[in-house]
């Protein structure tokens, strides 16, 4: 006889923690971290405040985990990208551009990446959770890269670090710009299209002379 299936309940129970951290990840981006309510996450996670102190003892423990689990697999899937590529770095980083304003356009992660800008003075450990699990590793990863190749006669000496925020940080700019200055009228910028133009720009500038004038 097959065996009876598992229980709905049980199944549901296993479900909640990813289904809170989404509840989590959307009043942030609609409220920011200080007006978020664990009420109001519960409520939309479909559970008890009492159910989601099961799982998560604090706000600060709940946006830990929307950060983790709900922002950082875009960046893990960069990582694999950057892990597996073969060719040189100036082909690389478009791709590596193009994917960060994909999920920067298409998630709510620039709503979320205002908020710890604009709350950081009041909660620094939200920034700290921010800095500690995407800043840090996206721009290690990146200044990496450069580093590796310079190496390889690939681009310019410099600071590798320096040229890593050259290259990423017209995004930040522009995610500010949209979550900020659009709802009052400001002009849109096309993030993916200001990206790889920033890119194909900076590029050119990072990239050694071949001898003769031209830009390899």
């Amino acid at each position: 006889m097959p065996a009876a299936p598992e229980p709905r309940w049980r199944r549901r129970k296993e479900d909640r923690p990813a289904e809170i951290v989404a509840a989590a990840y959307s009043v942030f981006a609609e409220k920011g971290f200080a007006a978020a309510r664990l009420d109001d996450i519960a409520t939309r996670a479909g559970v008890s405040k009492g159910a989601l102190y099961l799982y998560f003892e604090t706000k600060q423990d709940l946006f830990a985990a929307v950060v983790r689990e709900a922002v950082a697999p875009n960046f893990d899937a960069i990582e694999q990208m950057a892990d597996t590529f073969p060719g040189k770095f100036t082909d690389l980083a478009p791709m590596i551009v193009a994917r960060l304003a994909q999920a920067a356009t298409t998630t709510s992660l620039g709503k979320v990446l205002k908020m710890v800008v604009g709350e950081s003075g009041n909660f620094p450990e939200v920034a700290r959770i921010w800095h500690d699990t995407l800043i840090s590793r996206g721009l290690g990863l990146v200044t990496g890269l450069i580093a590796k190749a310079q190496a390889r006669g690939e681009i310019r000496g410099g600071d590798p670090r320096a040229y890593a925020v050259s290259l990423i940080s017209p995004m930040l700019v522009g995610v500010i710009f949209r979550e900020t200055f659009e709802p009052v009228g400001g002009e849109p910028f096309d993030i993916p299209a200001l990206m790889q133009q920033h890119a194909t720009t900076i590029l050119r500038g990072m990239t050694p002379d071949t001898g003769d004038g031209v830009v390899s």
